[in-house]
């Protein structure tokens, strides 16, 4: 488990953490989102032990992890800009990652250059993006981390490739308990894998819940009422648009509770419908400055 607690960063008076705590539980897979300049990078960069913070404490498994090698041994990252020698190939970082972490198992290093059909003699810096990405999840996985940090792990990899890299990374999960915490503007993607999720904006954490208890303490509903009538009190709204009587409303509460509540207005036409973590998101930050557009019709 990844505990962070009351975490203070500050750079040149901006504090880009400010008294944040999270929590990652064992085995699960943890999407961080929020806006740019939210601090995702940041508290990355301090769970994977590069930054100290100025305040606040981040433990894996009651451990510190700054100036920690055993806690650090434990973990692989792949930054959004992959780390390589300049003249490096794959089999030379291999063999340097091989030198560095202890966990590094050659044999699964074979294994999985099947999956990820990369030439290890070719020079890195001549790779596109995307295999570029490959070639740090091969290396990565190779480590058999307890701990896998991902900062938009999967730009640039092809559909294809983006679900082969997935499908290796949720095997790891199901097979080795592997912790998962990947941050990604994605969020269509981070919803098929996460099932955990935390919104941040302005170095705090908005919210952390589960995936499934968030999609089911906001709802989304299509709304017709009879002509003179409005909205019953006792209803959280996030967001009210309209297109003629049809009205799309966001709403913060469990859907008994909502569609109990929109009833007794004795509404012509009342559906509830799926919410995206994508709207999820957008709207939880409606309430934190956030500009937020009619974009539901």
């Amino acid at each position: 488990m990844i505990e962070v607690r009351n975490v203070v960063k500050t750079f040149d008076g901006f504090r880009a953490l400010d008294d944040l705590t999270m929590t990652v539980p064992q085995g699960a897979v943890y999407g961080l989102v929020g806006p740019n300049g939210a601090g995702k990078s940041t508290i990355i960069r301090h769970l994977t032990g590069i930054y100290r913070q100025d305040a606040g404490t981040i433990t894996l498994d009651g451990e510190p992890v700054f100036e920690n090698p055993a806690a650090k041994a434990r973990m692989a990252y792949i930054p959004d800009d992959v780390f390589y020698f300049t003249q490096a190939n794959i089999s030379d970082m291999m063999r340097f990652y091989r030198g560095v972490c202890p966990r590094f198992d050659t044999g699964r290093f074979q294994k999985l250059g099947e999956a990820f059909a990369l030439d290890p003699r070719q020079p890195i810096r001549r790779f596109s993006k995307g295999m570029q990405k490959q070639a740090a999840f091969w290396l990565a996985m190779s480590m058999c981390p307890d701990v896998l940090v991902l900062d938009e792990p999967v730009d640039g990899l092809d559909p294809v490739m983006r679900r082969q890299t997935w499908s290796l990374v949720m095997a790891d999960v199901a097979e080795r308990g592997t912790t998962v915490l990947v941050s990604s503007h994605n969020l269509r993607e981070l919803e098929d894998v996460c099932d955990h999720v935390g919104i941040m904006n302005h170095g705090k954490l908005l919210l952390e819940h589960a995936l499934s208890e968030l999609q089911d303490n906001i709802v989304k509903v299509l709304l017709a009422l009879p002509e003179g009538k409005s909205l019953p009190e006792g209803l959280d709204v996030l967001h009210d648009s309209a297109t003629g009587r049809l009205h799309t409303l966001i709403l913060r509460g469990d859907t008994t509770t909502v569609t109990n509540i929109l009833s007794t207005a004795q509404p012509q036409y009342l559906d509830v419908v799926p919410l995206s973590l994508e709207e999820i998101f957008i709207y939880e930050l409606g309430g934190a400055d956030y500009a937020v557009k009619d974009i539901l019709l």
